[in-house]
């Protein structure tokens, strides 16, 4: 609509983890098997089935929400052109170095057998000791508790104690810490302590990075399971020791405690310390359990060869991107955020124990049959099939290839990592095609905060290093959508909204039977039921895609979460229905035969003279609100968009101009019709350009009844020029005097409801010194008013309301109402609202500690409405006294 070649390229990525469990629940429910049981190609096979299936019903969400994409260039990050860059873009950084293979410590899920991310570990924050629920133990596990124990220092009855959140990893220490200008323990440098159950010595190292002020003072380490203990073992070069392994379960560095599950070994370890008397207490401690929050497993560190990436140096240049200019993100505040996590980026792990997703294109060269070490870096080539990197290791060893065995890597990538390369790889990169010449960089993504790291900083970093140029430009970050009480959504919480309910209305039955597709546990349907039942007891109302496209622009604010309320959702279907309703009166006032002028009226004037007051006042109210949603938009500030439409079509076009050109329409002459015909038009055309964006549907459907302008060649709203300029229309004195009428009409109605039927059309008397002869038909059509007399003798009889300094209004109510009936009728109605003024003082004078804040706050407010209202109805009283008198 602005006139820019533009392109909007859908797709899905293929969420490795996520979907790989999602499939072997179904597996396990629907055929009791495992993935082991059918193999990899099968439960591959499996999972693309699922994919297909979940990603048609996210292709029909996103066309049912009319995004303008382009559905020819849909993609899904496994497609062979993707594979293709994947692969790719692997064996540059490999080649480069930037890829390479270590043991280190992951974030390791017991239960998916896999390092996960850190996007996946949630951080679930207990207060002292809570008891959890651990995937495949009966009984809950408990948590937030420090143990102390003693460590026997050698050559000495002297011991010292140390704490530990996770008492089983003791099984794996290989030293203690101290900070080496603790007094304390100045005379146990260079000393070591005895491991009760290994039997071996554990130095004491000194390390600056140890807590005087808490606890003792001493750490225990254990570097091979806790990343801080790790960079401790690799300063002090301490050995690593694994005491836990891939399933959980103990290593035989104890044979003691050999086999047993870690929380069972937790209480093992504890007893065989209390028998020794080396255990100290037990303090209830408030810390944070890392999750995984796809199996709920609680993550264990462990250490793995996996491949890793270096983005030291890409982090770099993509804060000096940010710091620069180059780079700008939406809101700003987030500039901090990206900066706090780019200076201090840690190398990426991107090997998954997955078998969906890409497997990593990663060759182990074995020379005259012996088996390499899995560890050596130097000994694994990338490749993108096995024939090319038999070529690439007999050109790098330098043997022929009778004596080199391949093994390829079974692990497959983080799904990031295929999703850090969208911007080009959609493009058919590493290919030089016109589409990557074209759309690559593009200008704008827009993506969730919650991601700002995950996927946003990786484009970046492998758009710099891979294309040597940023994949956009600016980056928006919309909030995180909650429910409307500000929860997080949750499947098993039963408040995740699915749009396509919104758009078309949904049961509560249907919204039961939605959630039942074999993925919930019995426990945690009833509990997502239950939440339906609260947030939704008679279902969702049909929205339509307009209201909640609307909606949620309106929501867009500088917040970080968004609370969804459907019941403001439906207040925008209302609108759309005042829309159309607006259109359809005006399509009645304009005729069959009504012919747009030649010229747009917002840019070129046609005879001034023939347009009234109210015809100038809504041109200029269109240019203003053009003004502003161009400006908001420029400015990512979709808020401003929405309110400056609204206000123009509810405000000012339905509420004013159209009453007050009802008049013209019935009783003016042919010129000021036909002016009041082309001002119509143009406000429509506009308000439907301008709100296309938001609600394409009604105003595509709406803009193809009206009649064209004589230089209009679009054949739809969707590339019809989006209005741009009104400076024309502007007028700021207009719109200084169209307020005051405003207020005026607001103040008349205001005395008319207090005194009269609604029906009543009063004779009304305005005193000023502002110039409003030319609007005096006006405000006698919006107050309802017989007979509207301009700074005339007021007679007496009348109810008074003022607007400011600047106006009277009076109003004749005599003759029209019973003074004495009227003021029983409020003298009965305030005996109510004061007795439950006295009820509700009451209530609050009782109120305990044990009432909840926003109880109580609840409870005032409701006071000092009932006092308002008595107050009001107390003036109302007086001046129908004042009517008795005259």
């Amino acid at each position: 609509m602005m006139g820019r070649t533009t392109l909007w390229v859908p797709g899905c990525d293929h969420a490795g983890i996520a979907t790989q469990v999602v499939v072997e629940k179904q597996l396990r429910k629907t055929r009791d098997l495992s993935r082991h049981d059918i193999g990899r190609e099968a439960f591959v096979a499996e999972a693309m089935k699922w994919k297909v299936e979940k990603e048609a019903y996210i292709y029909k969400q996103l066309r049912a929400m009319g995004g303008t994409y382009d559905w020819d260039r849909a993609c899904f990050t496994m497609d062979p052109k993707m594979c293709t860059a994947v692969t790719e873009a692997f064996i540059r950084m490999h080649d480069k170095g930037l890829i390479f293979r270590q043991n280190r410590l992951v974030n390791w899920s017991c239960t998916l057998k896999s390092a996960i991310s850190d996007i996946e570990v949630e951080k679930v924050e207990v207060k002292g000791r809570t008891l959890r629920k651990v995937p495949g133990y009966l009984d809950p596990v408990e948590f937030g508790i420090l143990e102390e124990f003693q460590y026997t220092v050698v050559g000495s009855n002297e011991t010292v104690t140390v704490a530990t959140t996770r008492l089983e990893t003791m099984l794996g220490d290989t030293a203690v810490a101290i900070h080496p200008e603790d007094a304390r323990y100045k005379h146990l440098h260079g000393k070591s302590v005895l491991h009760p159950f290994r039997k071996c010595e554990l130095p004491i190292v000194l390390d600056s990075f140890v807590d005087r002020e808490f606890g003792t003072g001493c750490v225990k380490i254990t570097p091979a399971h806790d990343f801080n203990d790790y960079e401790v073992g690799m300063r002090h070069k301490l050995p690593f020791v694994d005491c836990i392994n891939d399933e959980g379960l103990i290593t035989d560095v104890c044979p003691m405690f050999a086999g047993m599950r870690r929380f069972d070994a937790r209480l093992a370890v504890r007893r065989a310390l209390q028998e020794l008397d080396l255990y100290v207490q037990c303090l209830d401690h408030d810390m944070v359990v890392p999750t995984c929050s796809r199996s709920k497993d609680i993550v264990e560190p462990l250490l793995k060869p996996q491949w890793w990436v270096n983005c030291k140096d890409m982090a770099a240049r993509s804060i000096k991107k940010v710091q620069d200019g180059e780079l700008k993100l939406i809101p700003s505040q987030f500039d901090k955020t990206w900066y706090n996590w780019l200076d201090d980026c840690r190398d990426w792990c991107i090997s998954r124990q997955l078998w969906w997703g890409h497997q990593i294109p990663a060759y182990k060269v074995n020379l005259s049959g012996k088996e390499s070490n899995d560890l050596d870096n130097s000994m694994w080539v990338s490749a993108h099939s096995k024939e090319e990197a038999l070529k690439k290791a007999i050109e790098k060893f330098k043997v022929p290839a009778s004596e080199i065995s391949l093994v390829r890597d079974e692990d497959v990538l983080d799904t990031w990592f295929s999703s850090g390369l969208f911007p080009f790889s959609t493009m058919s990169w590493p290919d030089n095609t016109v589409d990557l010449k074209t759309f690559y960089p593009n200008n704008v993504l827009e993506t969730g905060h919650d991601i700002l790291f995950f996927w946003v900083a990786r484009m970046v970093m492998m758009g710099l290093e891979l294309m040597d140029e940023l994949p956009f430009t600016e980056v928006y970050l919309h909030p995180i959508i909650r429910d409307a009480h500000g929860i997080k959504m949750s499947k098993s919480l039963g408040n995740v909204v699915d749009p396509l309910h919104i758009v078309s209305g949904i049961s509560l039955e249907e919204l039961h039977k939605s959630i039942d597709n074999g993925y919930l546990a019995e426990k945690e349907l009833v509990r997502a039921r239950a939440g339906q039942k609260k947030l939704y007891p008679n279902g969702i109302p049909e929205c339509g895609t307009d209201a909640l496209r609307f909606a949620l622009c309106s929501y867009l604010t500088l917040a970080r979460d968004l609370n969804l309320d459907v019941l403001r959702i439906e207040g925008y279907r209302k609108f759309c229905n005042k829309m159309w309703n607006a259109t359809k009166f005006a399509l009645m006032q304009l005729g069959k035969d009504y012919t747009p002028p030649d010229r747009d009226l917002m840019t070129c004037k046609l005879e001034t003279a023939q347009f009234s007051t109210i015809d100038k006042w809504i041109l200029h109210r269109a240019a203003v609100a053009i003004s502003d949603t161009n400006t908001a938009f420029k400015e990512y500030q979709f808020q401003q968009c929405t309110t400056a439409i609204y206000n123009f079509w509810l405000y000012d076009l339905c509420d004013v101009y159209l009453e007050a050109t009802k008049r013209v329409f019935y009783k003016g002459t042919e010129k000021e019709q036909e002016a009041a015909r082309h001002t119509l038009y143009t406000c429509l055309d506009v308000g439907l350009r301008l709100i296309h964006p938001f609600m394409p549907f009604i105003s595509e459907e709406l803009w193809q009844r009206l009649p064209r302008l004589g230089t209009e060649t679009a054949p739809s709203l969707v590339v019809a020029k989006y209005p741009r300029s009104g400076e024309l229309w502007c007028d700021s004195q207009l719109e200084t005097r169209m307020n005051l009428v405003k207020d005026i009409i607001h103040t008349a109605r205001s005395v008319k409801d207090t005194y009269l039927e609604s029906k009543a059309k009063p004779e009304v008397f305005l005193c000023t010194s502002e110039t409003l002869s030319d609007l005096t038909a006006v405000m006698e059509d919006l107050i309802g008013s017989s007979k509207l007399h301009l700074n005339e003798s007021v007679p007496l009889g009348t109810a008074v309301g003022t607007v400011g300094d600047r106006c009277e209004v009076h109003v004749l109510v005599k003759g029209l109402v019973d003074p004495v009936q009227e003021i029983n009728r409020l003298n009965s109605k305030r005996e109510g609202v004061e007795k439950a003024a006295q009820q509700m003082k009451q209530t609050i004078d009782k109120h305990t500690e044990k009432v909840p804040e926003h109880v109580k706050q609840a409870n005032c407010n409701k006071l000092t409405a009932l006092n308002a209202e008595m107050a009001t109805i107390d003036t109302a009283i007086a001046n129908f006294k004042k009517l008795t008198e005259n």
